[in-house]
């Protein structure tokens, strides 16, 4: 049986903090309209009216608390990039934004009414130890919604992506920092539990499926080699044959969700998580 190496969580996270510096204008300009599609959502499952304090972590470009905002909330958006944090404040200005780490917050006890996380679950080494830092600065009474990819083979996003990687006999880099399970909580028990045992109750999980169209495959393949953090690495970590494998290999299992006019349709699966604070 194959042993899962050991995972480095100073490395991984250091990884994960650089690697978003450096990709600001790909990730927003592919991946907004789809992760976009989660901020109604989760600001309806922290029941955000005007006057909720809330705190958006791993909140990239800022777009989330601007929503918040649109509905009379006071936002407050964090994230480890500083990059994104500058991108934040120059798209809104009137906004609050800090660059901080979802392990140890630059807030106090109880600051907040609400908070959220847009898929910040996957690039965390140690998501019990962040969970427990969200609830912390909740308020009791608060509500917390985090979301999150489902599995691949839901989440065909990147779906597509993992099977033709495998197929053509890719590995990971030897470089590359051994991370947690992308997809660990796609599982609504794993969820739930997180969730649980950092101490909110009435927990709920909800599933939230939609399609997304991609103007051409090129433009897909270049979010997957620039929008990403650990996807792109695996890409740039292979040699220029093996990255024109995969790229093939990719390319044919999308002809069959590829219309007329060039556009791909990827379907996305999401699970959106959500519980109150007590105590």
């Amino acid at each position: 049986m194959e042993r899962t190496p050991p995972i480095d969580a100073k490395a991984f996270n250091a990884f994960e903090a650089e690697g978003w510096e450096r990709r600001v204008d790909a990730y927003d300009g592919f991946f907004t309209p789809i992760t976009g599609r989660l901020f109604g959502p989760l600001l309806d499952a922290v029941g955000v009216v005007p006057g909720t304090r809330l705190l958006d972590v791993a909140t990239g470009p800022g777009h989330l608390p601007a929503r918040a905002a649109e509905r009379g909330a006071v936002p407050v958006g964090v994230d480890v990039a500083d990059a994104m944090v500058t991108r934040a404040r120059e798209l809104y200005p009137t906004l609050e934004f800090h660059r901080g780490d979802a392990e140890e917050l630059p807030f106090a006890d109880a600051e907040f009414d609400a908070v959220t996380a847009n898929f910040l679950l996957p690039h965390l080494a140690r998501p019990e130890r962040a969970m427990a830092e969200l609830v912390r600065v909740l308020a009791p009474g608060g509500r917390l919604a985090l979301a999150t990819w489902d599995v691949p083979s839901r989440a065909r996003l990147f779906g597509f992506f993992l099977e033709a990687f495998s197929e053509v006999g890719a590995a990971p880099p030897s470089d590359l920092p051994a991370g947690p399970d992308v997809f660990r909580f796609a599982d609504d028990a794993a969820f739930t539990d997180l969730l649980a045992t950092a101490g909110l109750r009435d927990v709920e999980v909800s599933p939230i499926d939609f399609n997304y169209e991609a103007a051409t495959f090129d433009e897909y393949w270049q979010a997957l080699q620039e929008g990403t953090v650990r996807m792109s690495s695996l890409l740039h970590g292979q040699s220029k044959e093996t990255r024109l494998r995969i790229r093939d290999a990719l390319k044919q299992k999308l002809n069959e969700h590829r219309a007329p006019t060039d556009t791909i349709t990827l379907p996305v699966a999401v699970k959106l998580a959500a519980g109150r604070k007590l105590s």
